[in-house]
């Protein structure tokens, strides 16, 4: 499985454009799923060119939550390229989807790919299985980390945490992870780097992580 930082506050590779928000390819061996498109289109197709990532290649696009860092590439993408769109209930339909899909309760995307469900009706957390692994993908964590691991647990014990944790200091949640990339929005990043070294990975656009 491989995760492709495309969109984050700061680069991993120096040729792409950093910008307030987030978003990743997640590419699980027979689909690519789009987690968040950013805040501005522009910068997340131009990002996505330079990485080589062609929207066509793309199968489905998952949306955290409605804040604007997070859909705001969104409506470029699919005029771009319609796709199906899953998003939580509480988040606007966008004009160009080729469908959209409202997600409340916890539900299968593609094989081994999961949301929580919307928490506390305004996030959802995108869960990855792959053998022996449980990945989560988180947006900005409004729910809180706790609660979006206690969440995704329901899919197998979580291994490994990416995205963002926002004002997230609950840092024993995260002792027994084999991984932990915190990005964008994570107020503690340096934090975690310092406490947690074995299992810290740094973020950035252009960060390519494989599980």
């Amino acid at each position: 499985m491989k995760i492709t930082i495309v969109y984050d506050n700061v680069v991993w590779d120096p040729i792409l454009k950093a910008d307030w928000g987030f978003a990743c390819l997640v590419e699980t061996g027979d689909r690519n799923l789009l987690f968040d498109t950013g805040a501005n289109g522009s910068i997340l197709l131009s990002n996505m060119k330079k990485l080589g990532i062609d929207p066509t290649s793309i199968d489905a696009v998952f949306i955290s939550h409605s804040h604007w860092d997070h859909i705001g590439g969104l409506d470029d993408l699919l005029k771009r390229q319609p796709l199906t769109v899953f998003l939580p209930a509480d988040c606007p339909a966008p004009a160009h989807a080729a469908r959209i899909v409202p997600v409340g309760s916890p539900m299968e995307i593609f094989d081994s790919c999961y949301s929580t469900g919307s928490l506390d009706g305004i996030e959802q957390s995108l869960v990855l299985r792959q053998k022996n692994r449980t990945i989560v993908v988180a947006g900005c964590s409004h729910p809180g980390v706790g609660k979006i691991l206690s969440a995704a647990a329901r899919f197998g014990s979580v291994t490994a945490l990416i995205g963002g944790l926002h004002g997230f200091d609950e840092f024993s949640l995260i002792e027994r992870l084999d991984a932990v990339c915190p990005a964008h929005c994570t107020r503690h990043i340096h934090t975690i780097a310092q406490r947690y070294p074995r299992q810290y990975m740094a973020a950035g656009a252009g960060r390519v992580l494989q599980f």
